[in-house]
């Protein structure tokens, strides 16, 4: 149903744009443009796709497993093995060059598909694809709000398998033990472990961690190719005065930054929301991209997908946006700190999707 929705959705947009046929690229880090059109994210190598005049959707993938799985995973659809994909894709487009077509990401295309002297001619489709990744159906905000109580269960998880004496990786274990239990797929998942001297999040190593040290997560469970996130910091023992107050900052922060999402409003007002507070405190220098790389960011068909929340980002926000709110940054008093709730934007303002208190856990 989602898929279905995807495409009429898609065909459209296509319609109303005068665009009639669209080429869209993926890979195995993001595959979000892939997803919505072909119900299909890749694993390994690359994927395209094709959607014609008549409005089919051919699916094309460089390797005999991705094809293999195309083929049970997907319906509705034509799968086609295409060894030379470029080039194979490329021949697809030029039988079809006395149509408009439109490529999405055009940034992402490969050369040879977007050179001009090909046999037709490219426009960019970037922005008409992006809307319909941002602005969400009622149908895949209930299916982000499923995502969001999968984090917040995965979340207890996580605080039950922090124990002193553990590897960073064995806790991940568990929590990716827990998600495939329970139907998941896919989890985008970091952390962090220590003190002061930790200065960002990662992905999982055999660091031990230690009593007294400061745990941050970012956990990121997909349904049905739909991605929600949750931020939290624990502490494994009692936290310190100096943590508690930490964490109030970033607390204000991110519920300035909730507070300020509303239709009409822009990232860039989000980002200052929460910039704001950390300004005020006396820790601007925090805020800024010698520390943190977003305070927020899209969530849908890929983990990190647009609008970003920075300052210079204009994108005006709708109803129907689903993003996750972070003032992640290093402290200098504490080190790396986290604090994140995935929201969906409504008419009137923010629905706060994630569940878990925003508290600073003592384990």
């Amino acid at each position: 149903m989602l898929a279905e929705d995807r495409r009429n959705r898609l065909r459209a947009a296509m319609n109303g744009a005068g665009i009639e046929a669209l080429v869209v690229y993926g890979n195995s880090w993001q595959s979000d443009y892939l997803r919505y059109v072909a119900d299909f994210s890749s694993i390994e190598g690359h994927g395209m796709a094709v959607v014609t005049p008549d409005g089919a959707v051919e699916l094309f993938v460089d390797s005999v497993a991705e094809a293999e799985r195309a083929e049970a995973e997907t319906s509705g659809i034509k799968v086609s093995l295409a060894p030379e994909i470029v080039r194979e894709v490329a021949g697809r487009l030029e039988r079809i060059a006395n149509h408009r077509i439109a490529a999405a990401p055009l940034g992402f295309m490969p050369k040879y598909i977007a050179e001009k002297a090909r046999g037709y001619k490219l426009e960019d489709g970037t922005k008409l694809v992006d809307h319909l990744l941002m602005v969400k159906t009622p149908a895949e905000i209930d299916t982000l709000r499923k995502a969001a109580k999968l984090a917040d269960d995965g979340y207890a998880v996580f605080r039950q398998a922090a124990r002193p004496g553990r590897k960073q990786y064995e806790l991940i274990a568990d929590i990716e033990g827990f998600f495939r239990k329970n139907g998941c797929a896919d989890n985008f998942m970091i952390m962090g472990s220590g003190g002061k001297d930790v200065y960002a999040m990662a992905p999982p190593s055999d660091r031990i961690i230690k009593p007294g040290d400061m745990v941050t997560t970012e956990l990121t469970p997909a349904v049905h190719g739909y991605f929600a996130q949750i931020c939290r910091t624990m502490v494994l023992g009692k936290a310190n005065d100096a943590q508690k107050k930490a964490h109030a900052l970033y607390r204000e922060a991110m519920e300035a930054g909730i507070a300020a999402a509303k239709p009409g409003a822009t990232a860039a007002d989000v980002a200052r929301a929460e910039n704001d507070v950390f300004r005020k405190r006396g820790y601007g220098d925090y805020a800024t991209s010698k520390y943190t790389r977003v305070r927020g960011h899209g969530l849908g068909l890929f983990v990190d997908t647009k609008p970003h929340i920075l300052e210079d980002v204009d994108t005006v926000l709708e109803a129907g946006m689903v993003m996750i709110v972070h003032p992640n940054t290093y402290h200098p008093e504490v080190g790396y700190m986290v604090l994140g709730d995935s929201i969906a934007i409504t008419p009137t303002g923010a629905e706060v999707l994630t569940g878990t208190p925003r508290e600073i856990f003592e384990v």
